[in-house]
């Protein structure tokens, strides 16, 4: 069962997972609990670790194995490094499991089995364990063991199909929503088992895909198919709607995206653009007119746009009460004072350097009380190693022997 925990503890607090997973979904599904308080001991091979460590970093910077991309989905964990394949890994993974409520793996599928760590072989170790498997397909179909990455489960997914622009062709999104969606899939899905578990007693084997959450993010597009049969094309800056008023409008010095899809909001971007007697002309009139004659709506938005600045037209638009929002930079993202109230982000000792600081993200929601939160660094590479192999039973001569061998 879930460890009962006192009051104003974390939701998981008392929770410990044992997480073989890496690059980013998996280790950021493992993140949104271990802010949560759960015990995460991230398992990696000695000597390489998890394939982000170094991903994009320069090998002679002292800080070499901790690159942006593994310290943004590895907060408050601990690292364990071990050889999986050697003999001796066996007798560590069980001790670990015996004490484990939650197993995370995101291997090709059949990989843990042929490891001797599938679910049957941990289950008989902890019958109520919960064992997550992420991959690409699933783990079961004739796709189930080709290895997956966020953009080409895009391109297959038929994400990359409807982002783009027709005279430039499809294009991958700049960030990779399938890993970090799967990785809240993935949360989710262990925290629901959790809860079932604390009202079954029951483990479960929970089999997550990044295929999947693509359609599942992709739903009101794949469903409008579905319903009508009519493909959807390469939309640009184009709201999915069809509507001239919703798009990305060039300003005198940026860009501006402009929501105004209501024919009330389509009034007050008229009055705003300084041209009230728009809608008593036929083109313009009606929601239809206005779809029917786009590129003449559009034309006529976009050259009154590039005569203000963007933050010009912010209060304008605000003034009048029209949805818009400027394209910006991360830059001037990051200096956006929302952040100080929202709490996004943590701090932590820069690895390379411990007397400046290192600022990651959060998380994307905050709680009256207890809410995501983590004193935990993310880890060197088998940080922890020692202090968790003497929690689980070996003795300091043990754990000096499996290091001259190479387990860990």
């Amino acid at each position: 069962m879930v460890l009962l925990r006192p009051a104003m503890a974390q939701a998981f607090t008392g929770v410990r997972i044992l997480d073989f997973t890496q690059v980013l979904a998996g280790p950021f599904a493992t993140q949104q609990l271990a802010l949560l308080g759960a015990d995460v001991i991230k398992i990696e091979q000695p000597g390489v670790g998890d394939q982000t460590r170094g991903l994009m970093n320069d090998p002679d910077d002292p800080a070499a194995g901790m690159a942006p991309a593994f310290l943004s989905c590895n907060l408050g964990k601990r690292s364990l490094t071990v050889n999986l394949k050697d003999p001796a890994a066996r007798d560590i993974i069980e001790r670990l499991v015996e004490q484990a409520d939650v197993v995370v793996e995101n291997f090709r599928a059949g990989v843990m089995e042929r490891l001797g760590f599938g679910y049957q072989a941990l289950k008989d170790i902890r019958a109520d364990l919960i064992y997550c498997s992420i991959s690409g397909y699933g783990q079961t179909g004739p796709k189930a063991g080709v290895a997956a990455y966020d953009g080409a489960i895009q391109a297959d997914s038929g994400m990359m199909a409807i982002t783009g622009h027709p005279t430039t062709g499809p294009t991958r999104t700049g960030y990779m929503p399938v890993d970090m969606g799967t990785a809240l899939t993935a949360a989710f899905a262990i925290s629901s088992s959790l809860f079932r578990r604390q009202a079954t007693g029951l483990g479960q084997y929970l089999d997550v895909a990044m295929m999947d959450t693509a359609m599942v993010l992709q739903t009101v597009q794949v469903s409008n198919y579905l319903a009508h049969g009519k493909t959807p094309e390469l939309l640009g800056n184009r709201s999915p709607t069809g509507h001239p008023t919703a798009n990305s409008f060039a300003t005198a010095d940026g860009h501006v995206n402009v929501l105004a899809l209501r024919d009330h909001q389509v009034e007050k971007l008229f009055i705003a653009l300084g041209i009230p007697g728009t809608l008593e002309d036929p083109r313009f009139s009606t929601a239809g007119a206005r779809v029917k004659n786009y590129q003449a709506t559009r034309s006529l938005i976009a050259e009154l746009m590039q005569q203000k600045t963007s933050a010009r037209w912010l209060e304008v638009f605000a003034e009048a009460g029209v949805p818009a929002a400027a394209i910006r930079s991360y830059p001037e993202v990051l200096a956006d004072k929302q952040f100080d109230h929202r709490h996004t982000f943590i701090d932590f000792p820069k690895p390379s350097d411990p007397d400046q600081q290192s600022r990651l993200i959060r998380a994307s929601y905050q709680t009256d009380a207890d809410s995501p939160d983590t004193d935990l660094p993310p880890p060197w590479l088998g940080e922890h190693s020692r202090e968790i192999l003497v929690s689980i039973g070996y003795t300091e001569d043990q754990i000096d022997a499996l290091q001259a061998q190479g387990v860990v």
